[in-house]
């Protein structure tokens, strides 16, 4: 039996903001027994290292999710009769336990209460309420077995904040539990007038750099997809443009040449040793394909020419072997035979691309020049987001290489649970899922897998944000208040007009995650040495 931790209470930040996927444990914790470990029943988001000191740093950051974090455990520390002995031992994945030892002086005041307590709620037949019962009397009608189990509870509530006192500051929310079990306690009370239990408890992880300071010279690689470049991808989308206002006409005359669109049938097979045809590949199988030949580069190797030629109601046959770079892994290097039917075929029409179409490419637009300036701008536009993402999604990869970190069980489950929630919510976006396959999704076996099959990408993603809040903590970084008080209106307005309920608290520590995480990226983004590559 163990003695869990749980909160009772959680908000949602709006849905459609960089902070937005994460549920904040709020104010109420309660104590309760279970029989076993605590599993993971529910997908349950909360904020990065909120520790139980307000005056202990706080390491806040939300680039993907968030992380550790503490609460105040138990009720309010009363005094005791008498001190009870901790010893704190270290112990593997950033856990301490706790030996508790409580004096019988301790143990005395607390059953003195609980019997006081019974006194004034029993009501015992010859007895008034909340008179005095003789003790022997009182055992004897609710049971010498109750009242001691009701002893220990109440030993365990008073001094379990005692306890935890070497540990405020570090310990972890949801991870503290008594590893004793209830009628060994019990046991060890009813002959010793005594009490002894453990405590584990995770506390937060020390970053340890290696080298250290090592992020202050980051040598970054940052591949750019070609397909971003400005002026490729405006050339591109002229031409995109151009052709969606042309008109596509039937070939009858000829075969399949560039510049064509063709309707075409798909099919292949896995070609064996013996160069005998194999099974079947569902993946490339396709009906009524619109086949664009300007985009044959697009496609499998060699595909294009293997058609070139075709006629309108021809079928041809060729081998093509699926390149190691291919998308799809588990057709890398397959070795298919491929069999194409062409159903139409077609040819565009398309108009003089000059001033007198500006305004078909681009409303407002009267000349081609501006057309061509204004997709560039545009495209220039995406090309620094996506420079920019690049380059701090290649510093976080490169993080959380550089640093050592002894990663709580809690914290790597509260993790999961984090990325887990986030992939549920895109999958109910696109899918549109209903409660049974919502429920089979969010059910402990299917969580337990999720965090088993992607535990180095949890655990790599709790490294980073520790990395980030580390180096918010060691370099001091700042940012402008007005820019926390802006976004917290923000949020709040969203909350307002979903009829959400807040508690602007916690968003505002969200926000300061988010603002905070912003901060490191741009000074790591000044301070490394970053070369870009065209991949």
């Amino acid at each position: 039996m163990e003695l869990c931790i749980t909160t009772s209470s959680t908000t949602f930040l709006p849905l459609n903001r960089a902070y937005a996927s994460v549920l904040i444990p709020l104010k109420k914790s309660t104590l309760q027994f279970k029989n076993q470990k605590a599993t993971l029943t529910s997908l349950k988001f909360s904020s990065f290292s909120r520790l139980i000191q307000p005056q202990f740093h706080r390491n806040r950051y939300c680039v993907s999710a968030s992380a550790a974090s503490s609460v105040a455990v138990g009720p309010e520390m009363d005094k005791l009769p008498a001190n009870i002995k901790v010893t704190e031992t270290e112990e593997p994945n950033s856990r301490v336990r706790l030996n508790v030892e409580v004096p019988p002086a301790v143990c005395e005041d607390c059953y003195k209460r609980v019997v006081n307590e019974f006194m004034k709620q029993a009501k015992i037949p010859g007895f008034r309420p909340g008179k005095n019962v003789p003790e022997s009397i009182l055992l004897s009608y609710v049971g010498k077995q109750n009242v001691q189990k009701a002893t220990v509870e109440s030993i365990l509530k008073r001094t379990l904040p005692h306890a935890m006192s070497s540990v405020t500051g570090r310990a972890l929310r949801d991870s503290v539990r008594i590893t004793t079990k209830f009628s060994e306690m019990e046991k060890n009370y009813s002959s010793l007038n005594s009490l002894r239990y453990d405590v584990i408890v995770d506390v937060a992880p020390q970053v340890k750099w290696i080298p250290e300071d090592g992020y202050k010279n980051l040598k970054i690689v940052v591949e750019i997809d070609n397909d971003i470049d400005a002026q490729r991808a405006a050339e591109q989308e002229l031409k995109r443009r151009h052709k969606s206002i042309g008109k596509l006409k039937i070939v009858t005359d000829r075969g399949l040449q560039i510049g064509d669109v063709a309707v075409i049938d798909i099919s292949a097979t896995t070609i064996k040793e013996d160069k005998s045809n194999g099974q079947k590949i569902p993946d490339t199988e396709t009906k009524g394909f619109h086949f664009d030949t300007e985009d044959g580069d697009k496609y499998l190797p060699g595909f294009l020419d293997s058609i070139g030629g075709m006629q309108r109601g021809e079928t041809k046959s060729f081998p093509l072997v699926f390149p190691e770079s291919w998308r799809q892994e588990n057709l890398r290097g397959v070795n298919a035979q491929f069999t194409v039917e062409c159903k139409e075929l077609f040819y565009r029409e398309l108009p003089e691309l000059d001033d007198s179409i500006a305004d078909k490419l681009i409303p407002g637009c009267t000349t081609l020049e501006r057309v061509k300036e204004t997709l560039l701008q545009k495209c220039q536009e995406v090309e620094q987001t996506a420079r920019e993402q690049a380059t701090d999604n290649a510093i976080l990869d490169q993080l959380h290489k550089m640093v050592e970190i002894d990663i709580p069980q809690s914290l790597f489950e509260e993790q999961g649970r984090q990325l887990y929630g986030a992939k549920l919510l895109q999958i109910q976006a696109n899918m549109k899922l209903n409660d049974e396959q919502l429920a089979t999704l969010s059910s402990p076996k299917a969580v337990n897998a999720y965090l088993e099959d992607q535990r180095e990408n949890i655990i790599n993603v709790i490294k980073q944000n520790l990395a980030v809040g580390d180096i918010f903590k060691r370099e001091n970084l700042q940012f402008p208040t007005e820019e926390l008080v802006k976004e917290v209106e923000n949020s709040i307005a969203e909350f307002k007009r979903n009829k959400q309920e807040y508690d602007e608290d916690h968003i505002r520590d969200q926000v300061q995650e988010v603002l905070e995480g912003a901060k490191v990226l741009e000074w790591l983004r000044e301070h490394a040495e970053i070369q870009y590559i065209t991949r």
